[in-house]
């Protein structure tokens, strides 16, 4: 049987754990985490053991990024489960710290995210969001100082918000995007996945069966006004309720007219029933 990971749940056992790590110059990795681990984080696990000698893992549901009316309470939360998947992987470190220890009394302090922050996208629906985000990865960063730190390419948009914000306060780590992660039929991996009923599982995969399409129209030439209709409308025919399904620059987020303003990447937000899922392909 594995062994389980080391856990540290306050900053002084995070410093002699990390003091531990780095001892004889060992590279740290971390993987930042809500939790309720699937295959995607395990993903963002492996590619983080190839890339450093020790790794951490940081399970901390934010409660920053949710607004009132989201899942805070409810979003799901598999401890055993996932410390038996991360001793599976073996990782060296699990940082599970508290919301009194995240946020303790008197924490005023937010960092304030603009240019891919504010693209139109997820913003736009939530914009609470990114500045949860970025304050909570920033202390995840300052806490324990990894050389370098992986997120998933399936919240696209907060991949570019971190890797803004590492460049532009000069936090030394490097942010690593690694691929979306899927069901055999298409969906990415998510840990509110589990919310879907076994109808709405079944439609739900019509998101990346879109964008694919989609995106061979644009490279056969269409137009993307066209394309980008065409896809919203089936979209909505599936039963989705659709906030965005739009073409931006891969690196920018900015609207894009064409693929000749690229590279383009095609970014879709739609709810089914009370699950809103995400999902992104390049063109």
């Amino acid at each position: 049987m594995p062994r389980a990971p080391a856990v540290a749940r306050t900053l002084p056992s995070l410093r002699r754990a990390l003091e531990s790590l780095r001892a004889r110059g060992a590279t740290v990795a971390l993987v930042p985490t809500m939790g309720a681990l699937h295959d995607g984080h395990l993903a963002l696990v492996h590619q983080a053991k190839r890339r450093a000698s020790k790794v951490i893992v940081s399970i901390f549901v934010n409660p920053t990024q949710f607004a009132p009316h989201e899942d805070f309470g409810s979003y799901p939360r598999t401890w055993k489960a996932d410390v038996a998947r991360l001793a599976e992987a073996r990782v060296d470190l699990v940082w599970n710290p508290g919301v009194g220890t995240m946020y303790p009394p008197g924490f005023a302090t937010r960092i304030l995210t603009e240019g891919p922050a504010a693209a139109g996208l997820e913003d736009r629906f939530r914009p609470h969001f990114f500045g949860g985000v970025a304050t909570v990865v920033g202390k995840l960063f300052a806490q324990c100082r990894p050389d370098i730190a992986l997120f998933g390419q399936k919240d696209y948009q907060q991949l570019k918000v971190v890797t803004r914000m590492a460049a532009d306060l000069d936090l030394g780590v490097k942010v690593v995007g690694v691929p979306i992660v899927r069901e055999r039929d298409g969906l990415a991996m998510s840990s509110r996945n589990v919310y879907l009923s076994s109808g709405q599982r079944a439609v739900a995969p019509t998101l990346h069966r879109v964008m694919k399409d989609a995106a061979r129209r644009l490279r056969n030439g269409e137009s993307l006004e066209t394309v980008i209709a065409d896809g919203a409308r089936t979209i909505g025919d599936a039963g989705f309720v659709l906030d965005y399904f739009e073409a931006r620059h891969a690196e920018t987020l900015a609207p894009v007219r064409s693929i000749k303003d690229g590279p383009v990447r095609l970014l879709v937000a739609a709810r089914i029933g009370t699950t809103r899922l995400i999902d992104n392909i390049g063109v």
